[in-house]
């Protein structure tokens, strides 16, 4: 019964984290176009990374704890699946701590080039995302 609750937890600050990387994503682009004009984009930039440092930050945090406690339960050590998800899940933890950086720096230099990374990162994550999906429930090896 503990495994399932941790896992429901898990499944909760995952979808969390991940939404809060498609948010900054996503701000990451109106900053890039600045579509808005400077005051507006600054109050949107600052927004989205207030509720970085409050919701998705800490949700991070949360679904490695709460990950790491699955795998001591359910004994998945040794799995092939889950060194393929350690993986993916390292690259999207690196993903979003440049996220963040990145939108810090935007507040200080709004003229600040968005790289080639940082700009599809939306895309990587829902990637991402998929292949972890389809190792958790498919375990292919």
């Amino acid at each position: 019964m503990m495994y399932s609750w941790i896992k429901a937890f898990h499944i909760a600050s995952v979808m969390t984290w991940i939404g809060g990387m498609l948010i900054m994503a996503l701000a990451l682009q109106v900053a890039q176009r600045s579509v808005l004009e400077r005051s507006s984009e600054a109050r949107l930039l600052q927004a989205v990374r207030r509720w970085d440092q409050r919701v998705t930050s800490p949700a991070l945090g949360l679904a490695w704890i709460l990950g790491i406690a699955l795998v001591y339960f359910g004994q998945w050590h040794a799995a092939g699946w889950l060194i393929v998800k350690l993986v993916f899940v390292l690259m999207l933890s690196a993903l979003h701590g440049m996220q963040s950086a990145h939108l810090r720096r935007l507040a200080d230099a709004p003229e600040l080039a968005t790289s080639a990374l940082l700009k599809n990162s939306g895309l990587l994550t829902l990637v991402a995302v998929v292949v972890i999906a389809v190792m958790v429930v498919l375990k292919p090896f």
